[in-house]
């Protein structure tokens, strides 16, 4: 056991007192169900099974270190509600999964259930995230939500000078695009909108084929 269980304890009878003190300088207010407890003595019976409670914890150091916890939860954060290989059939009876019954031990605790298929839509549509939830946040300097002005906060109290603007890129003298057969530039002559179909030329200005060489 290390020396974290003590300071839990310490933090534990410390924020009782606090409450105490609180409450006998008249800055805790009570209403509805728990009205009662403005009585000094009713609020002190109410702290009692807590006082008398140990205020200890496990704890320990990380498994191997930051390495192995940030596997450990990468593979959450990442993961799906339900892989394929544990999807075994899909018939007019619903659909038919594996899962793992902890309350069982051994063989036992790999089990089968089939769900109805609207049913098993359901509970997988619960694992998504609703509209403007994400599954991960990118928190400091490099967030992309502030990187700009974190960027320019860490030069401004480093006292370093912000990196040379790039101007010289230019836009290159002939922007059309190269031919896919022969390779030279294209000439656009005329533009057609997605909903208007082309037409040939009036027969007044069609070339004479019977002239032609």
């Amino acid at each position: 056991m290390h020396s974290y269980p003590i300071e839990i304890v310490a933090e534990g009878f410390s924020w009782l007192s606090a409450k105490r003190q609180l409450h006998g300088a008249g800055r805790l207010a009570f209403f509805g169900s728990a009205a009662h407890l403005a009585d000094r003595r009713a609020f002190l019976r109410h702290l009692k099974p807590v006082r008398s409670k140990r205020w200890v914890v496990y704890a320990k150091p990380p498994f191997a270190g930051p390495q192995a916890v940030l596997a450990y939860l990468s593979r959450y954060t990442h993961r799906v509600a339900i892989s394929n290989r544990r999807l075994i059939a899909f018939d007019e009876a619903g659909v038919t999964f594996r899962y793992k019954d902890y309350r069982r031990d051994g063989v036992e605790r790999q089990r089968a259930m089939t769900l109805a298929a609207d049913e098993f839509i359901r509970r997988l549509l619960l694992h998504v995230l609703p509209r403007g939830f994400h599954r991960i946040r990118h928190y400091g300097l490099l967030a992309s939500s502030a990187r700009k002005a974190s960027l320019a906060l860490a030069r401004e109290l480093l006292n370093v000078a912000p990196p040379p603007q790039d101007d010289t890129s230019e836009e290159p003298a002939d922007v059309r695009r190269p031919c896919p057969c022969c390779g030279g530039r294209m000439v656009v002559i005329e533009r057609f909108e997605r909903w208007c179909q082309p037409r040939a030329p009036p027969a007044s200005r069609a070339p004479n084929r019977e002239n032609a060489p």
